[in-house]
């Protein structure tokens, strides 16, 4: 399927690794050519060089989300984005009535203001061409809160509220603005929670990652590149009538309607 978007530009946050380089990947194999931040140099400057060496275009730009100069510095090196997909990392887990406020701080500024920023520097462009798509990956912590994950829970659905209102805004500029909330997709972030609960627990990694996968009607962990195709779906032509919504890929773990 041809999804209409060769030769758009797309700045992608988070593209070193796992959700934001399998989006990355996605877009390149689409003819996008891509801005890659995230906070490693290293790692972005190795997923150009994957992108590059299967025939893609990706320039790497280091950028931290905590600080608005390196954000604004970000944007004026990318150029006109035709394409945003909002992707940070997760906050520490923990209990949420522990944390204190310079911790909270902290992870607004990154999860929920680093979106803010980034879209007012993307969004003129965007509307006076007639075109463009924002992305906001979340967490299935917005419709069904995850346990020891509280300030995800809490800053991601604030994000959810401002894609919400945005997308109202700058649709009638052929703009659209989706939330993509990713359930247990098998990244180094996963494995990082399933770490964490096995310590916590006492109990062996794999007796905790078969209790998560128990709690999935799929039976497995999801695959980067599904979650991937999705979002470059709703970056296309084809997503054009598709804005303000929250949509998910989390093989049937959500319970909710």
């Amino acid at each position: 399927m041809d999804l209409g978007l060769k030769g758009r530009k797309a700045l992608i946050i988070g593209a070193g690794r796992g959700l934001g380089h399998g989006i990355a990947q996605a877009l390149a194999q689409e003819g996008v050519s891509l801005v890659l931040s995230g906070r490693t140099q290293a790692s972005l400057d190795t997923a150009a060089q994957a992108i590059a060496d299967n025939g893609g275009q990706a320039e790497a730009i280091r950028c931290d989300l905590a600080d608005a100069d390196s954000i604004e510095a970000l944007a004026r090196a990318a150029g006109d984005i035709d394409i945003l997909i909002n992707n940070c990392g997760g906050p520490p887990p923990g209990p949420i009535a522990e944390v204190p406020d310079d911790v909270w701080m902290a992870q607004f500024n990154i999860m929920f203001l680093g979106n803010c920023r980034l879209a007012r520097h993307v969004l003129p462009g965007m509307r006076a061409r007639g075109w463009g798509r924002i992305v906001n990956v979340v967490s299935s912590g917005v419709m069904q809160p995850i346990p020891n994950l509280g300030i995800s829970n809490a800053l991601r659905l604030a994000v959810v509220g401002w894609s919400k209102t945005l997308a109202g805004e700058v649709a009638g500029d052929n703009v659209t603005v989706n939330c993509l909330a990713p359930g247990r997709i098998h990244t180094d972030r996963v494995d990082e929670l399933d770490t964490r609960a096995a310590e916590r627990s006492g109990k062996e990694i794999d007796a905790v990652r078969a209790a998560s996968r128990a709690n999935i009607p799929a039976g497995r962990y999801g695959r980067v590149e599904e979650f991937a195709s999705y979002a470059a779906f709703l970056c296309s032509d084809r997503a054009s009538y598709i804005t303000g919504s929250v949509h998910r890929a989390d093989g049937g773990m959500i319970k909710g309607i």
